[in-house]
């Protein structure tokens, strides 16, 4: 990708803003817009179509996990977005990931970390690494507050081969790993990933572990019984 990677910023914080958008620039990644609540971002990200949007959790108004929904609605060109948050394992980032959004950053990243994560995102891979998304998962998916229904997707239209990807997957391994446990070459690796994408609707591995737990596919007992065999 050789055109300037374009990203909003949403954040109530006017300091916060103001340093992401010099560390940002200074890295040669243009700040299109910014926004100091869910509304403004939404409203934002349909007029100037960036890249990326960094989205605070908690903001007047229209919080981030609303104006996320709002704007990742399916539709083809629409952004990735990365939610900045101020504690570790924030409580909202379960219902973030399950938004759609692609990762989480703590708001005291290092200029390096932030981005190379933007970066990261605007490719099509996802922040976390899927041992991370794992345990947001495990701690929240049971005891998702106010009762929402469980994403229920068709694992009828995976191979048999795909399903038993998706639960490595969902363990935490990476593409070398699950080449090494399943005997393939990691090429193919990703292109069971791929087609596990494609066919769920999915935008990325965080996506495909929540999946994977909410379906049933895998439970944390199988994970607990993998564990003691490792």
């Amino acid at each position: 990708m050789t055109e300037p990677l374009r990203v909003l910023l949403a954040d109530d914080q006017t300091l916060v803003r103001t340093g992401f958008r010099m560390i940002l620039g200074a890295d040669g990644i243009d700040v299109v817009a910014e926004a100091t609540n869910g509304t403004e971002a939404v409203a934002a990200a349909r007029r100037t179509r960036p890249d990326v949007v960094l989205m605070d959790v908690r903001m007047p108004e229209t919080d981030g996990l609303e104006a996320t929904r709002r704007i990742l609605t399916g539709a083809p060109g629409e952004p990735r977005v990365i939610m900045l948050t101020t504690f570790d394992l924030d409580r909202y980032v379960y219902a973030a990931l399950a938004a759609g959004a692609s990762g989480f950053l703590l708001k005291d990243v290092t200029p390096e970390y932030l981005t190379a994560a933007v970066r990261t995102v605007r490719t099509g891979d996802a922040l976390l690494a899927p041992s991370i998304t794992r345990r947001l998962v495990q701690r929240f998916a049971e005891r998702d507050s106010g009762g929402a229904a469980t994403l229920h997707r068709d694992l009828a239209s995976l191979t048999p081969r795909e399903l038993e990807v998706l639960g490595l997957l969902a363990r935490g391994l990476s593409n070398a790993e699950l080449a090494a446990r399943l005997h393939l070459a990691e090429t193919t690796v990703k292109t069971h990933v791929a087609r596990i994408l494609a066919k769920l609707g999915l935008r990325d591995r965080v996506q495909a572990v929540i999946v994977a737990y909410e379906t049933g596919l895998v439970s944390t007992g199988e994970r607990e019984a993998a564990a003691e065999r490792t």
